[in-house]
C-alpha cells in the first residue's frame, strides 16, 4: 500500500524515532493535531509499513556483551540454495544482530555480539562455520563506538 507523506507525517516520524514511547497526547500537542488525528495518521504509517514496528533499544556494554564485531562471511558453492540456506540458518541465531548480502570480496557481512573473546571464538567455530557452505570468514573487532544511531534523515 502506498502513502503520500506530507509534512505532519515527517514531523510524527522524526518525533517517534527519538522517543518511541512518547504517548500519543504529547504527540498531537507537538504537531498540533488532535489526539484522534493523530492516532489515524500513526496507525496509517503503521499500516503502510513506513514504521516497521517499536522497540526498545538495548546498551550492549550494560548486559555485558563487551565484544561487537563486523564478521565477512565467503560461502561456497555460490548458488541460490546455499544463499538461502545460510539465511535461513543464521536468522536463527540471537548473537547476529544484523545481515547484509554485499559486493566485494566478500558474500555477507554480520553484524555479532558475544560476551568476550573466548565466547566469540566459540561461537565462530560452534555455530557460524558449521552452517553447511560457510566457506571462509573475516573479522573486525569493533574497539569503540563513536555513533549509534538508528535514526533515518528526514
Amino acid at each position: 500500500m502506498k502513502y503520500n507523506l506530507d509534512k505532519c507525517d515527517y514531523k510524527i516520524l522524526g518525533l517517534i524515532q527519538k522517543d518511541s514511547s512518547i504517548t500519543n497526547k504529547e504527540l498531537a500537542k507537538k504537531i498540533k493535531l488532535s489526539p484522534a488525528a493523530t492516532l489515524s495518521r500513526l496507525n496509517k504509517l503503521k499500516k503502510t509499513g513506513v514504521i516497521e514496528k517499536f522497540t526498545a533499544i538495548l546498551d550492549e556494554k550494560k548486559l555485558d556483551y563487551n565484544i561487537s564485531t563486523i564478521t565477512f562471511v565467503n560461502l561456497s558453492p555460490h548458488n541460490r540454495e546455499t544463499s538461502n540456506n545460510f539465511v535461513k540458518n543464521i536468522k536463527k541465531i540471537p548473537h547476529i544482530l544484523e545481515c547484509y548480502n554485499i559486493t566485494g570480496n566478500w558474500d555477507y557481512m554480520l553484524k555479532i555480539v558475544a560476551k568476550d573473546m573466548q565466547s566469540y571464538k566459540d561461537f565462530i567455530i560452534d555455530e557460524l562455520l558449521e552452517i553447511p557452505g560457510v566457506n571462509k570468514i573475516e573479522t573486525i573487532i569493533n574497539l569503540n563506538t563513536e555513533k549509534k544511531t538508528q535514526d533515518l534523515p528526514l
